[in-house]
């Protein structure tokens, strides 16, 4: 194939793949399937390969950089990203519309442009010749973080812009990326199984992702992005007003928001504010209020800004639903990796449609910020209207007297001291040997999604450690069935069925093993990568962090974690009863990706009942074409796969117009797959 003819096909793969990308993440409206765009996703990726040369910045395959930042360089806005003025009350915004009119000329005319206000993080875009060159936070106003790599993994955000018009290749574009409230959900589910500290809410979720230091790991992440300003300043293109502006943005196939609308007074900017004060919840994503704007430029100029905001928006926020109640105690959490957690024992109060009697108090910083104590009357919000937490202490209703709260400095389940790391805001109990971390180990080794111990749950486990049966989970393969007969609720048939179970998840392949030592950190997918780089426990425990480090995926937090759980000598003992009872810690060759890989990117959910496959065997199946499978169904789904007896997650499916499949439709896919 000529040079010529490659650079033709290559530029014509361009062009549809961002054709497709803008039909589907920005209008929502895709024309082609996912394995259609799949493949001339990798028809582009051959081409580029065979002659790399012809790769350019704003080609699709180059979204994701390939090296991890240290840090994110700090550059100067061309212009102060300034923050809004807020309000709660219509009085306000009357008053806001007096001195609008009073800047203005006497009986001048004007209108505002009103749009949601999205809860996330604003972002400077600066293209140059039509090349997204850079994109930076507000940081201070006057100047953010560099976080471009991490920015074009977003795919609604264009790369190159498609005009001709030289005027419109060099400007800047400003907006909002955020995070859906149901992506919320799955992500937080795979922190907590990492043991590490969930996003209180999506602005949260979408800030942590957005400073990733590695773009490959932000590329996994559902961000979006809405944008609302384009600079007026484009020669060809005399931009008036702000209406104009967002025109302008649609044309040139930037994603924004279409709930907006012009308001001729201030009475119709109240009556937008309270009909979505109304209807918040019937979009996707959060939102904290609307913005109200002037919409002439040139009248924006004249009324200027303060020091720190202009003087021509405001931002007219919604009214958090918050309840007051009596905070009864603060206990402590233990997780299976020793971090220590305060959770408020409150007096039941109803918040948001739900009865809520505990509230998260994250840690033991923001507990002593909040200056919490027992019998205060607490003020309590949902977090990301999900979340329990407490927000706020009611002083005036404090009872005299009252003692500061003093954090433990022990254990609560073994009375270990409790240390603090000095990069750490989480308190961590490390006796391995801790009651509490011991029977959380046990059960996450036994889960489901490890060794899947079937009769091994929470009840039993406890049953096993209180009658000094085992330990820890190497203790497992060492009952026999006469001494779990013998226990109270337990009996020949329960024992046997228990001890089968057992016995069986001796065969469980190196990946769920690696996944059960329950390493921090190290979930699913980090334990599927470390078993595709080694061929057993032992190669894994003796590696370095640096050859850790180095595989796709597995970042530097993670590689230490790995290599301290295998120096500790408790962990090293635990490992010989696995190895004595004939549990797999190696495999003989190292598992190979199938070469057809057209369920990369893609999340399967699995409802019902298969035939063919259980639904453990058929996520396997999608992780060997490339996919993940996932729980939980949510924006970010892409197939969910229904068997007999489905439940609410096909409803959800349909709700959210993710594309169903029938066990059927689901198996043709895989012979597909397994054919190309």
């Amino acid at each position: 194939m000529k040079k010529n003819d490659v650079k033709i096909e290559i530029e014509k793969l361009r062009s549809e793949i961002n054709r497709h990308d803008y039909m589907y993440y920005v209008l929502a409206q895709p024309e082609i399937e996912d394995i259609q765009y799949d493949r001339l996703m990798k028809r582009l990726e051959e081409l580029e390969a065979q002659f790399p040369e012809l790769i350019t910045p704003d080609s699709p395959s180059q979204r994701v950089s390939g090296e991890p930042t240290k840090v994110f360089p700090v550059v100067q806005h061309r212009r102060p990203m300034m923050s809004l003025s807020n309000t709660y009350s219509e009085t306000e915004i009357r008053d806001f519309d007096r001195r609008v009119r009073s800047l203005l000329e006497k009986d001048e005319s004007f209108e505002y442009v009103c749009e949601l206000k999205i809860d996330g993080l604003a972002i400077s875009l600066i293209y140059q010749d039509g090349l997204l060159v850079r994109a930076a936070t507000r940081g201070d106003g006057e100047q953010g973080d560099d976080v471009t790599n991490n920015v074009k993994t977003i795919r609604s955000v264009p790369l190159r812009l498609e005009t001709n018009q030289t005027d419109l290749k060099n400007i800047e574009v400003r907006g909002e990326i955020y995070f859906y409230r149901a992506d919320l959900l799955p992500l937080n589910e795979e922190r907590v199984k990492n043991e590490e500290v969930p996003f209180a809410n999506p602005r949260n979720a979408a800030a942590g992702s957005l400073k990733l230091q590695d773009a490959r790991q932000t590329a996994r992440r559902p961000l979006k992005m809405f944008c609302y300003w384009i600079e007026p300043s484009v020669e060809k293109h005399p931009i008036t007003d702000h209406l104009t502006g967002l025109e302008l943005l649609k044309s040139l196939k930037f994603p924004v928001n279409h709930n907006y609308t012009l308001c001729q007074n201030v009475e119709e900017v109240i009556q937008f504010w309270r009909n979505w004060q109304q209807k918040r919840n019937s979009v996707p994503y959060d939102i904290d209020g609307v913005v109200a704007k002037v919409n002439s430029y040139q009248q924006q100029e004249r009324l200027g800004s303060t020091a720190k905001s202009p003087r021509w928006a405001i931002a007219f926020k919604f009214k958090t639903e918050q309840k007051e109640t009596v905070l009864k105690e603060i206990v402590w959490q233990v997780g299976r990796t020793g971090v220590v957690t305060p959770v408020a024992i409150l007096q039941p109060v109803k918040l948001m449609g739900s009865t809520v009697s505990r509230a998260t108090l994250h840690n033991v910083e923001e507990l002593l910020r909040l200056d919490v104590r027992i019998g205060d009357t607490v003020l309590l919000e949902k977090g990301g209207d999900v979340i329990p937490k407490v927000v706020h202490v009611n002083l005036d209703k404090r009872t005299p007297g009252s003692m500061a709260y003093q954090p433990p400095t022990s254990c609560p389940a073994c009375q270990s001291p409790l240390v603090k790391e000095a990069d750490e805001v989480a308190l961590r109990c490390e006796n391995v040997a801790c009651p509490e971390q011991v029977s959380r180990r046990i059960e996450h080794f036994a889960s489901r999604r490890a060794m899947d111990i079937e009769g091994l749950g929470d009840k039993i486990v406890d049953l096993l450690i209180n009658n000094r049966l085992i330990n820890d989970y190497g203790d497992i393969y060492r009952l026999r069935k006469e001494d779990i007969a013998a226990l109270e609720r337990m009996g020949e048939k329960s024992a046997s069925n228990l001890i089968n179970a057992i016995q069986k998840s001796k065969q469980k392949p190196l990946e769920k093993v690696i996944f059960a030592l329950g390493i921090p950190f190290v979930g699913e997918g980090a334990a599927r990568l470390l078993a595709k780089n080694f061929l057993s426990i032992h190669e894994l425990a003796h590696s370095s962090e640096e050859n850790l480090a180095s595989i796709d995926g597995i970042g530097e937090k993670t590689a230490q974690s790995v290599l301290h759980f295998f120096e500790n000598k408790s962990n090293q003992d635990v490992l010989k009863k696995l190895e004595d009872a004939g549990v797999t810690l190696a495999q003989k060759t190292l598992p190979q990706e199938n070469s057809s890989q057209i369920f990369k990117d893609k999340t399967f959910v699995f409802t019902g009942t298969l035939e063919k496959y259980s639904r453990d065997e058929a996520a396997e199946q999608v992780r060997r074409l490339g996919g993940q499978a996932s729980s939980s169904v949510s924006q970010n789904t892409d197939y969910v796969v229904v068997g007999s007896s489905a439940g609410s997650k096909y409803q959800k499916a349909l709700d959210l117009g993710i594309k169903i499949l029938t066990e059927k439709e689901f198996i043709s896919l895989l012979e597909s797959g397994k054919n190309t």
